[in-house]
């Protein structure tokens, strides 16, 4: 579903619902008190260029509308402003980042989104958005612009929290079984963490903007307003920096215990090998005595007649020497 609704908002407080953009254009040419409020979705090449017809909206601002990944920007023309911000939304894989356009002008606000225009996650539209803020929005263009950005930022903090409560569920296995714990989620809460520390460093550079007064087309009586917004996402910037360096020191403890789980396995393999060294070291020379005097061998040496003294005694012999080669192992390792 594709396509945009038009709305005229009257200083009074209302907001009407227009049957096409021409009625709205002619309110305007008569200049009937208010301005008009345009609200695309899934925007089109076609229907976005009847915003260059009516409005004057550069065609470079147009391709923004349509283009993937662009980053937060303010762009000031001669007869409107052009604001590119993000909206954070949840799944269960990972969280998703929308982009925004809006573009002002002294009887007009245009919002452009993506999206089908269905509910995000705090169940609202914009439109629905709009009029529980009609307060705010009746004053002009620029109090309506600020509403939108007022609550794009609001709503990024449910779902930074969000990655925060993962990144704590996360911290929880590893401290108590690290060997069941997931590198690959932290991975991706990493990358999330990224992409909003991002998005947030541009959109806090669009409020400093503005905040500025370098916008002419925001006038003095909105600037604390927008004021209110940087500070909010200020505050979200750093929240975003702090979960970064959780997802750093967790890193960091995963890749200690992980070593320490190869050293506690090397020094048993080392154990493991230690016995079995002296187990060498002491049946190595009662093999050799074994291989040289055989029982042949050792009953011509001794003669048939001897064997019943002579076998207990070389069993005796073996035995003594085993004893000797341990405990001069045994003494070894003590001067180590």
């Amino acid at each position: 579903m594709t396509g945009f609704d038009t709305y005229f908002i009257s200083p009074s407080g209302v907001m009407d619902a227009l049957n096409n953009l021409e009625e709205g254009v002619r309110l305007l040419d008569g200049n009937t008190p208010g301005y008009l409020w345009l609200d695309y979705y899934r925007p089109t090449q076609e229907n976005l260029e009847l915003l260059a017809e009516h409005f004057k909206i550069h065609y470079l601002s147009l391709e923004d509308c349509l283009d993937e990944e662009q980053i937060p920007k303010i762009n000031e023309f001669e007869n409107y402003v052009q604001v590119l911000f993000n909206k954070f939304r949840s799944t269960e894989e990972k969280a998703v980042i929308e982009e925004i356009n809006l573009f002002m002008g002294s009887n007009f606000l245009i919002s452009v989104v993506k999206n089908n225009g269905q509910p995000d996650t705090q169940g609202k539209t914009y439109r629905e958005l709009m009029r529980d803020e009609l307060r705010k929005a009746k004053l002009g263009p620029m109090f309506a612009l600020q509403v939108f950005l007022d609550y794009l930022v609001d709503s990024k903090f449910d779902v930074i929290e969000a990655v925060g409560d993962k990144l704590a569920a996360l911290e929880d296995i590893m401290t108590d079984n690290h060997q069941n714990f997931d590198q690959t989620a932290l991975q991706k809460v990493r990358q999330s963490l990224m992409d909003f520390r991002k998005s947030l460093f541009h959109e806090r550079e669009i409020l400093v903007k503005i905040a500025r007064n370098d916008i002419d087309l925001i006038a003095d009586s909105a600037i604390p307003h927008f004021n209110d917004i940087y500070d909010h996402i200020t505050k979200y910037f750093e929240l975003t920096e702090i979960y970064r360096e959780m997802v750093t020191s967790l890193i960091q403890t995963n890749l200690a215990m992980i070593n320490n789980d190869i050293a506690v396995a090397a020094n048993d393999t080392n154990l493991s090998v230690k016995r079995l060294t002296v187990i060498t070291t002491v049946f190595m020379p009662l093999t050799l005595l074994a291989g040289i005097l055989g029982m042949s061998e050792w009953t011509m040496m001794t003669g048939q007649r001897n064997w019943k003294l002579a076998y207990p005694a070389f069993l005796v012999l073996m035995l003594l020497i085993a004893l000797v080669n341990y405990l001069l192992i045994k003494r070894s390792d003590r001067k180590k």
